[in-house]
């Protein structure tokens, strides 16, 4: 149809097509507001062209408004021009009353539209042709792609043309089953009509339901049986899969995670990076919401008992064998076998149970692992404690406060998902949890609400609106992102995870709940659950982890900066470096052992033998010996003694001078590296703990003992001096024991009578009334020594009452005992006078020895010390033999050997290397780490992208 409109510029021709004319039908009959319309063309041409598309011209005519002049064809196109404008004006008429009229049609049907019942509910419920459009688009796509990119293995045409022809076809049968089992329900809006609005809900709850369930179990069995079909073609090839050397996105972000579990910053870089964090009440199914998601019973059970102590990072992620390994161990759980999953269980006990110490019964020490399989989700899910309301008896007396601690934190990370678990089963007033996580999001905007044990929810409860409520977030005063309803057991410990699949399908299909419409179908089973879970959990990893990455970067800018001005000329060394530095220079001091002389071994030795035997020898031979009085009598207690001590106590202390000598010898070195001027002294605690370590571990030989014994007899045999040098030297050996016991004894008598006169007067001292008492008695005993210049070494009964008596006289009133205890310094000094002077005589006697005259001169003393010194020289060299030799290299494999224990005790490292200089070069160390990792994931992520 073709109209014309005069305007106020000029004319107008519209063209309108047919499918104008059916616009307000397709309106009526389209309830949802989809129209079709048709296309109109429409020009505008003004009027001085009208005369030229009326008489036929291309072009028009131009007008000049300035000249006139007179056309002799006018009159007859004024005439024709006002025939057709009389014309035009019947269309516009026209055209005028079919507007008009569509106009109080539209009006007609409006107020119509106004009567009819409100159906706006049904939009819930109800797809529009462009949702069920997109749902049959979105079917061919994945059919096209599984049929595109799942292909059988093409080392089947091995087994024959025919076998592999088979299998294809076997193949595309199930999937075209699986199709098709997906498109069987169509929506047909004609077959309820004649049905009432609640039928009809019902009948679309359950064809939605069943399309679902449907189109889910079908993709899980091709899932299944493809996976068995290259587990088959495998094993009949004798080959394993070969493993990724790369690592996934999911396996990336948990080692972020990992690294950041053992941060630690003084500059409080704290680790806000998402993970699921898992919390509930004990016993409200959340360790069995985890397994569902992870489809496989990972965790130990217990009936009503506390099973998790510890928090359990698990990363899901997606792979061809469904397997579970922690991040400490090498070793692969196969999930499909019962027995692996009865160890896993086990070992997660035992992991839990040694995080535990101290008393305590939960620990914030993470135990991290990681599950893999086929259709998993990809997430990092954190398992905390049970929340309790009560302690009983054999828990510690903070583990409630410890718990609800332990998940404030893990909950205060603002971009952490909470999943917080409720037990359906029993009353929400009980519930514990939903306040808490109120508490931490009481906006909602990270928590996702998970409603566990429906099924025995619905049985027990007698008013089913109360979980419509709780699903519907109108019960519980806290706010979440989602609301979900899921099934995880029958309350039967050896069903597996299918079983239990089965049965959630089963009842939510069945449930009264779901087809009353108080449960959406995108509300029920964990396999929902787990995929909007993981949504959030990407979602939040995109948002932040770059604000993350910023500000580590930020961070260890920082500790660069601390490090340039405190320690500009450093390398920046952690304690792993450090203590590999510190272990060379010890093994260098254990080689600096091999720089010491075998003379300079010797004379140690001898020395600190002597030392250590000097004081036995004195005390328990030479003195009661030579206080005889007689030289046979001296000889043959000296030998008897002398035997006893070599076979007793002489090889034991042999050992012990030996290894007190390599202890010093090596301390010396220590020290006198320590004084050096590229000394640092960060390695001091180190390497002194390792020293003492070691020597404390070290025992010497036990037949060097009885070597020893056997060299020390054998020499002490011999009484013979054969030449004047040894003679010399012997005396000179006595001579300088008996000065040195002299002096200690000088010393005592000291201290024991005060000073001396001219201390006295130069000095102004005094005496003390002991020291007076002790001075006058030793006025008495020095007459009697006097008097008897080869006294006995012991006062008899007489000369004590003498003693006594004349003091008594003096007005000095002393008793036996003290007499007694001033006589044993005061003769021992005498007697060593009396040795020294016999050690001056016996220098020029050896001739007199030599040539058989020994009753001519007293110089059985000289015989004995020369002995004494033979054995000490016998000794040393031995020593310094097995020290050289053996004892050495023990050391220096003992040293070893602590220094590799400590090597793998952190805990020693930590407390042996100290200080600003190891925490900011550890810090640095980590902060790097985590930020370069951050990086790379992020680049991953984004790649992915």
């Amino acid at each position: 149809m073709k109209t014309v409109i005069r305007g106020k510029f000029g004319y107008c021709v519209i063209l309108l097509t047919e499918e104008c004319k059916r616009k307000s039908v397709s309106h009526l009959v389209n309830r949802r507001g989809v129209s079709t319309q048709g296309k109109h063309e429409a020009f505008i041409i003004q009027k001085r062209h009208y005369s030229n598309l009326r008489l036929g011209l291309t072009k028009p005519l131009l007008v000049n408004s300035s000249r006139t002049f007179i056309n002799p064809s006018r009159s007859v196109a004024m005439i024709v021009a006002r025939v057709l404008r009389g014309a035009l004006k019947i269309r516009y008429l026209l055209l005028g009353g079919a507007v008009g009229g569509g106009m109080t049609l539209q009006k007609t049907y409006e107020q119509w539209k106004e009567n009819l019942p409100d159906m706006k509910w049904l939009d819930e419920y109800i797809p529009d042709t462009e949702q069920w459009n997109a749902l049959r688009t979105s079917l061919m796509d994945i059919k096209d792609k599984i049929v595109d990119n799942v292909e059988i293995d093409p080392r089947l045409k091995a087994l024959g043309e025919a076998q592999y022809q088979n299998f294809r076809n076997w193949f595309d049968k199930r999937l075209n089953d699986a199709i098709e089992a997906a498109e069987t329900t169509n929506w047909d809006s004609s077959s309820l009509i004649n049905k009432s609005p609640q039928q009809r809900m019902d009948h679309m709850q359950d064809e939605l339901m069943q399309v679902q369930l449907k189109y889910q179990r079908e993709l899980e069995r091709l899932e299944k049986e493809n996976k068995e079909l290259r587990k088959q073609l495998l094993l009949r090839g004798n080959k394993a899969p070969a493993k990724k050397v790369k690592k996934s996105l999911i396996d990336m972000y948990s080692d972020v995670l990992d690294e950041l579990c053992e941060y630690d910053s003084s500059y409080s870089t704290q680790d806000h990076l998402p993970r699921v964090v898992v919390v509930g009440d004990q016993s409200s199914g959340k360790t069995s919401v985890l397994e569902m998601i992870a489809q496989a019973r990972i965790f130990p059970r217990g009936a009503g008992e506390m099973m998790t102590r510890a928090p359990v990072k698990v990363t899901l992620s997606e792979g061809p064998y469904h397997i579970a390994q922690f991040r400490d161990s090498a070793r692969e759980f196969d999930l499909t076998k019962e027995s692996d999953l009865a160890e896993l269980r086990r070992e997660v006990e035992i992991r839990m149970k040694n995080s535990v110490r101290d008393g305590k019964t939960v620990s914030n020490d993470v135990i991290s692992m990681s599950v893999k399989g086929p259709g998993l989700q990809r997430m990092v899910l954190v398992d905390l404690p049970g929340i309790i309301s009560t302690v009983t008896i054999d828990m510690a007396e903070d583990t409630r406060d410890s718990i609800k601690n332990m998940s404030q934190m893990y909950m205060s990370n603002p971009n952490a998902i909470i999943l917080c678990i409720q037990d359906g089963s029993v009353d929400a007033e009980r519930s514990n949890v939903t306040d808490l996580v109120s508490q931490m999001d009481p906006q909602g905007k990270r928590t996702i609400f998970v409603l566990t044990k429906v099924d025995l929810a619905e049985e027990n409860l007698a008013n089913p609106d109360r979980i419509k409520k709780i699903l519907s977030g109108k019960l519980f005063p806290m706010k979440a992102l989602g609301y979900f309803a899921v099934v995880t057991g029958r309350g039967r410990k050896d069903d597996s995870i299918q079983t239990i699949k089965n049965y959630e399908e089963q009842f939510f299909r069945s449930s009264k709940l779901f087809r009353d419409g108080m449960i959406h179908s995108g509300q029920v089973t964990t396999r929902n659950l787990s995929m909007a879970v993981s949504e959030c959990f990407w979602k939040m990893v995109r948002e932040t982890v770059e604000q993350q990455a910023d500000a580590f970067k930020a961070t260890r800018f920082n500790l660069e900066t601390e490090w340039k001005n405190n320690f500009p000329r450093l390398r920046e060394l952690d304690r792993d470096e450090l203590f590999e530095r510190a272990r060379g220079e010890i093994l260098d001091e254990i080689i600096n052992l091999s720089q010491v002389s075998p003379k300079q071994w010797e004379e140690l030795l001898m020395k600190k033998l002597w030392d250590k035997v000097s004081m036995h020898i004195f005390e328990n031979i030479y003195l009661p010996a030579a206080q005889t009085g007689s030289t046979g009598t001296f000889n043959t207690t000296v030998d008897i003694k002398l035997k006893q001590w070599a076979e007793q106590q002489l090889p034991q202390k042999s050992v012990e001078t030996g290894w007190e000598s390599l202890q010093e010898e090596f301390r010396k070195f220590m020290e006198r590296a320590r004084k050096s001027k590229d000394h640092d002294d960060l390695f001091d605690n180190l390497k002194a703990a390792v020293v003492d370590d070691a020597m404390n571990r070290h025992s010497w030989e036990d037949k060097a003992s009885e070597m020893l014994r056997v060299i020390q007899l054998n020499t002490l045999e011999d009484r013979s001096v054969y030449d004047k040098q040894q003679w010399d030297q012997a005396v000179k050996f006595l001579e300088t024991s008996v000065k040195e016991k002299l002096q200690a004894t000088e010393d005592m008598l000291r201290a024991m009578f005060g000073p001396s006169t001219k201390e006295r007067w130069v000095y102004w001292q005094y005496l003390t009334p002991d020291q007076s008492k002790r001075c006058a008695v030793k006025s008495e005993l020095e007459k009697i020594l006097y008097s008897d210049y080869k006294h006995s070494p012991s006062l008899s009964y007489d000369e004590i009452t003498t003693v006594r008596k004349n003091l008594q006289r003096s007005g000095v009133e002393i008793d036996n005992e003290f007499i007694r205890e001033t006589w044993h310094p005061v003769y021992r000094r005498h007697f060593l006078k009396q040795s020294l002077a016999r050690c001056y005589d016996c220098r020029k006697a050896f001739y007199l020895y030599h040539q058989g005259h020994e009753s001519e001169v007293d110089c059985a003393d000289v015989v004995l010390f020369w002995r004494l010194q033979q054995v000490l020289k016998v000794t040393s060299n031995a020593l310094r033999q097995q020290v050289m030799n053996r004892e050495a290299r023990r050391l220096d494999k003992e040293i070893k050997e602590v220094l590799e224990d400590y090597s793998q005790d952190n805990e020693k490292k930590v407390r042996l290397l100290t200080g600003r200089r190891v925490i900011l070069a550890e810090e640095l160390k980590r902060v790097r780490q985590i930020q370069e990792k951050l990086e790379e994931f992020i680049q991953a992520l984004n790649h992915e992208k």
